[in-house]
Parts: structure tokens; C-alpha cells; sequence
């Protein structure tokens, strides 16, 4: 297995799409996030998942169960499974962040360029075992 290695940073930043699945392990997956100017990713709970965020660029809040964080370049944010939470770019230019889902939520290799095309497909793409490797 040859397993992930790459400059995290760079890729997050020239990372244009609402969701992009990097790596998908059998007990952890990195997904690059960008939200547009107003944008959010949608309130949502992962009651058997734990959940990680790392700001890149831009500024917005992460709600965990009614309590708003600011966040920015540099930020980091755990989401403990079961909390309600939601991530909203409040800032002038799109914010830009990856997260660590342990374990896996989404199937390998997805991507998705708008939040909307997420919802309308997200049913049918939810992580079925598949890995990356």
C-alpha cells in the first residue's frame, strides 16, 4: 500500500469543488471542502463518526450544537460523533478546508462541484467499504 502523502495545503487551496475524496482507508478519509461566498455545507449529525476540520483560506463559523466557533486560515475543529453541527463561510472570499472522517462517510473517489449536486446525489454515495487502495 502506497497510502497518502502530498502537500495538504497547496492541494486545499487549488481545490475548486463543493466536496473532492482524496483517500479513502478502511478507518479514516480525507475530503477537500469549499464553500462559496454565503455557502455552508448543511446541518447535519454523524452519530457513529468523529469528524476533523483544518481551515486553509477564508473565514466563516462552525456551529457544534448551537455554539458558533470562528474559524480561519489555520483553524483547526473535532466534531465529536453525534453533535449537530454545521460549517458556514461567513467571510469575503471561499473558505477552504479539509476534513478527516473517521470512520469513512463518503464513497472513494467522489466529487462533487456544488453543494447542491452533493444533496441530490448524497443517498447514493454514501461510503460502501470501498478504499483507495
Amino acid at each position: 500500500m502506497k497510502g497518502f502523502c502530498d502537500n495538504i495545503e497547496e492541494q486545499t487551496l487549488d481545490n475548486g469543488d463543493f466536496r473532492r475524496v482524496l483517500y479513502t482507508g478502511h478507518h479514516l478519509q480525507l475530503v477537500l471542502m469549499t464553500l462559496p461566498l454565503g455557502g455552508d455545507i448543511g446541518e447535519e449529525v454523524h452519530d457513529d463518526r468523529d469528524q476533523f476540520f483544518r481551515f486553509e483560506g477564508g473565514s466563516g463559523v462552525v456551529d457544534i450544537d448551537g455554539v458558533a466557533n470562528a474559524v480561519e486560515d489555520g483553524f483547526a475543529v473535532i466534531v465529536p460523533a453525534g453533535a449537530r453541527h454545521n460549517v458556514r463561510n461567513t467571510g469575503a472570499d471561499p473558505l477552504r478546508f479539509y476534513s478527516l472522517y473517521a470512520p469513512p462517510e463518503h464513497k472513494d473517489g467522489i466529487v462533487h462541484a456544488t453543494r447542491e449536486e452533493a444533496d441530490a446525489r448524497h443517498h447514493d454515495e454514501e461510503w460502501d467499504g470501498g478504499t483507495t487502495e
